[in-house]
């Protein structure tokens, strides 16, 4: 129970009015440490309550030491609009029986009312990196009293290349501030980033890759070409049951030619997916229409790459279709991310071309799992995954020869000859500049900017 956390009376009122009743897990080990001042890094999948992890003993935090909008005390960084506005709802949410003001410094906003926002001395900033930076440009901010420091989606941050101006940002926060580093993902750009901002922290590793998404059905589908992948999708999208579902490309032009085809088949009643485009070249107008029709039913598949998804919170999702594999494990990782939330059942499938199969099965090493094949009888290709190689003829000789025992101890002298020409054929199979045999290299495609 909540009450366990000796929370200030007026976020447990706010909490009933809400109909919180039982924390989540990131919220039982993520809450006591940090009311405590503790610097911590989480480590937790989207979508299981970690933003009121921090916001509830942030808040608990101010309301102790009471200093209503005398300086920004605490200040919380995300990679993107949508994220940051909703983190800004869940702030004023909480904090609806107290006198604790939150001001959104976002892009794509008016410059001059955000400055005169800032004036007004909010307890809480939330924002993103860039706007945050013109702004303290502008010598519109001023973090020397700011208490605590929240870097949540930080894996997010670092892939969408705000790492430099994150760290222009917490370099200019007070030292004594408490810092708190929220991910879904770990790696060694996050721990580099938690060593220079943070003091001793304690690391919280509610969700190891392995267990992400444990929920959630994950797939494979194998394809023998594009043409053959849009088919098996438009097979999907008209024989799987859900009401909401993310196709992923890693190019936006195959997001246009998807939407092209999605569109047309539903236009002559093929298909029930009503679908919207969403990449790096739409602007932030079409980022609110496609969730604005999402959640209210206009449209019922979003068709995106990487690039345009993150930040997208969408509730509902059921499903998640990687058209093109994505190309590290941590993005397969958010990827999915978006079903299976909150306890919920999801499904995931990736097809998967001849050239993507070595990178499918990576990435299966990443999570330590294994992905459930399967195929759509109608659909199904001439390619099924890569074939054995069969020990016949010179590529037998790469295979030990079982050599007969008596043979061996009869002819000694026979047994160095056979070494000998083993040796000298393994040279002969070396280049003749003595460099290591060149591998080809998968071609990737172009990534979305």
């Amino acid at each position: 129970m909540f009450t366990s956390f000796n929370l200030h009376e007026r976020l447990l009122k706010a909490i009933g009015q809400l109909g919180f009743t039982e924390p989540t897990p990131v919220q039982q080990v993520a809450i006591p440490p940090a009311l405590q001042g503790a610097d911590l890094r989480v480590i937790a999948q989207t979508g299981s309550g970690k933003t009121a992890a921090f916001v509830l003993p942030m808040l608990h935090t101010l309301l102790q030491d009471a200093k209503p909008r005398t300086a920004t005390r605490a200040l919380i960084l995300l990679p993107t609009r949508e994220l940051a506005l909703q983190t800004l709802q869940q702030v004023e949410l909480l904090a609806q029986f107290t006198f604790i003001k939150a001001a959104l410094i976002t892009g794509g906003e008016d410059f001059k009312r955000q400055g005169a926002a800032i004036r007004k001395n909010p307890d809480i900033l939330i924002g993103t990196p860039g706007r945050l930076l013109e702004h303290q440009r502008a010598n519109n901010l001023d973090f020397a009293d700011l208490e605590i420091l929240v870097l949540d989606e930080a894996d997010r941050m670092l892939d969408m290349g705000f790492s430099e101006d994150v760290l222009l940002l917490v370099n200019s926060c007070n030292k004594d501030r408490q810092t708190l580093l929220f991910s879904a993902t770990s790696g060694g750009a996050l721990f580099d980033l938690a060593k220079e901002v943070m003091r001793e922290p304690q690391v919280l590793r509610l969700n190891p890759v392995s267990e992400l998404n444990s929920k959630t059905t994950q797939q494979i589908i194998t394809a023998d070409d594009v043409k053959h992948k849009e088919r098996l999708l438009m097979w999907l999208l008209a024989n799987e049951t859900y009401e909401k579902a993310i196709v992923f490309t890693n190019t936006r032009d195959q997001a246009d030619r998807l939407g092209g085809v999605c569109m047309a088949a539903h236009k002559a009643g093929t298909s029930k997916a009503k679908v919207y485009v969403l990449h790096g070249e739409k602007d932030q107008k079409d980022r609110k229409q496609a969730i604005s029709r999402l959640n209210q039913g206009h449209i019922n598949v979003l068709i995106a790459t990487d690039v345009a998804a993150r930040g997208l919170d969408i509730e509902g999702m059921d499903m998640v279709i990687n058209f093109d594999m994505p190309r590290k494990g941590d993005d397969y990782v958010h990827r999915i991310g978006r079903t299976g939330r909150a306890g919920n059942e999801g499904l995931a499938i990736s097809l998967i071309g001849p050239h993507e199969w070595n990178l499918m099965s990576s990435i299966e090493r990443y999570l330590k799992q294994d992905f459930e094949k399967r195929f759509i009888k109608e659909l199904k290709g001439s390619y099924n995954g890569p074939k054995k190689l069969k020990a016949s003829g010179k590529a037998a000789g790469s295979k030990k020869k079982k050599i007969d025992k008596k043979t061996q101890d009869k002819k000694p002298a026979d047994k160095k000859k056979s070494t000998a020409r083993k040796t000298a054929g393994a040279a002969s199979d070396k280049p003749r500049d003595g460099s290591a045999p060149l591998k080809r290299k998968p071609s990737v495609p172009k990534d979305d900017q």
